[in-house]
């Protein structure tokens, strides 16, 4: 699966680097985690973790 995620990405932003970036939540509601996915370029990885 995640050839097939790297080959789409190349295929969208030749130029442009970009990277999927995971995050774990934590649920305010039920105290649970969730997983968030987003695709985003490298350099705005960083800030979005610091969130």
């Amino acid at each position: 699966m995640a050839k097939k995620v790297v080959a789409t990405l190349k295929q969208k932003g030749a130029n442009q680097q970009v990277s999927k970036v995971i995050k774990m939540v934590k649920s305010e509601k039920t105290g649970a985690y969730t997983f968030r996915e987003e695709v985003m370029p490298a350099e705005a990885v960083s800030e979005y973790l610091k969130k």
